[in-house]
């Protein structure tokens, strides 16, 4: 079944002036227009389109992706603003539309924001919306301590940084536990710290538990490998200097020179942490 918003592989029914006639299915024969068709195209008798409305309200079959399809979450630009509403730039000729109702506050041109974008099923048009609570949290979280997830970054707040999970629920990163750079928009790989009893989900950007202390391990070896097998960095250090090295707490550091020296890596000098020499 061709689905709007969505990437498609639809047949050809037939050319004309215009283009080629794509057999939509359920939707009936889609126009790809002639400055699409490429000989793979010609040759297969199918194509790999997105299916939008374009400015008539009629559907269109384009080999361009736009940043983000129906039953998604895109970080993107105002680029208009119109008694309708916000248009964004989402990557297509026809930019894509934020109605005044789906908006949380009055969109400024210029600024790019936080959006779902959505499928009107009465009018077939494909729009975005700033509400994105409504979008969220709306089955329980099954997740376990540990487990691996997508994240987007939303927003900055006082307390760290409010991320989608897998784009189905809310989850906050926390200021002291996040030691790399982060942007709202911006997609990362996270993992589940913690489900509270009020569904509210914890977040980190390293694995809990001895798998995170193992790879911090290996960063500081490589560390160690890359400095002729010397750092003048100690449990003394200052948490400051640690994150600026690593990317990390100092208490996750501690963890992780306590298990190298225990498995005989390297050694504590008084200046110092040293690469034992294995060969």
């Amino acid at each position: 079944m061709a689905e709007i918003g969505k990437i498609n592989t639809l047949e050809v029914v037939r050319e004309t002036d215009n283009g080629f006639y794509l057999d939509g299915e359920n939707l009936g024969e889609i126009l790809m227009p002639q400055k699409f068709i490429t000989e793979e195209v010609r040759n297969s008798n199918q194509a790999s389109v997105f299916v939008y409305t374009d400015s008539e309200d009629r559907l269109v079959a384009t080999t361009e992706t736009p940043h983000a399809k129906v039953g998604e979450f895109a970080f993107l630009k105002a680029v208009a603003i119109s008694r309708f509403g916000a248009f964004l730039d989402w990557g297509l000729p026809k930019d894509l539309l934020v109605p005044f109702r789906e908006q949380k506050s009055d969109m400024v041109e210029g600024r790019s924001y936080m959006v779902y974008i959505f499928l009107d099923y009465q009018t077939n048009r494909i729009a975005a919306s700033a509400k994105l609570d409504k979008f969220l949290d709306n089955t329980p979280p099954e997740y376990e301590t540990g487990d691996e997830v997508q994240l987007i970054i939303t927003d900055e707040t006082d307390l760290g940084y409010k991320a989608i999970i897998n784009e189905e629920h809310w989850g906050m990163l926390y200021k002291n536990q996040v030691f790399q750079p982060l942007l709202v928009g911006q997609k990362v790989a996270g993992f589940i710290s913690k489900v509270r009893e009020d569904e509210k989900i914890d977040l980190l950007l390293e694995k809990p538990g001895y798998e995170k202390v193992d790879a911090i391990s290996e960063k500081i070896l490589n560390e160690l490998k890359a400095n002729n097998g010397f750092l003048a960095v100690s449990d003394k250090t200052s948490p400051e200097m640690i994150k600026s090295m690593f990317g990390i707490s100092k208490k996750n550091f501690k963890k992780a020179i306590g298990g190298l020296y225990r498995k005989k890596l390297i050694n504590f000098e008084s200046d110092g942490l040293r690469l034992i020499d294995k060969s």
